[in-house]
């Protein structure tokens, strides 16, 4: 994560938000006399609620493990070759 300090978010804000928005990278903003902020585009922001919301659901957490086993073992679902034609959209 790159790090800028309070006076240059400032002085360039709009090239420093465009930056972070189009490159999907947070930015470490630092104060002299305060707290660091992170500066995350709302799309990143979304995403990572998300992921916090599966790692922290412990029922999902449980459907992923299980999934992952049976793939190892190649014991789970497998679908027919039409099935996958409609998945992948072919």
């Amino acid at each position: 994560m790159d790090t800028i300090s309070v006076n240059k978010f400032r002085d360039n804000l709009k090239s420093v938000v465009e930056q972070v928005v189009s490159r999907h990278e947070p930015l470490k903003v630092t104060r002299r006399a305060g707290e660091a902020f992170v500066v995350i585009s709302a799309e990143d922001w979304e995403r990572e609620q998300e992921t916090l919301h599966v790692l922290q659901n412990k029922n999902l957490m449980q459907q992923i493990s299980d999934s992952l086993d049976t793939h190892s073992s190649k014991t789970g679902y497998k679908p027919t070759s039409e099935q996958m034609d409609e998945i992948t959209g072919l």
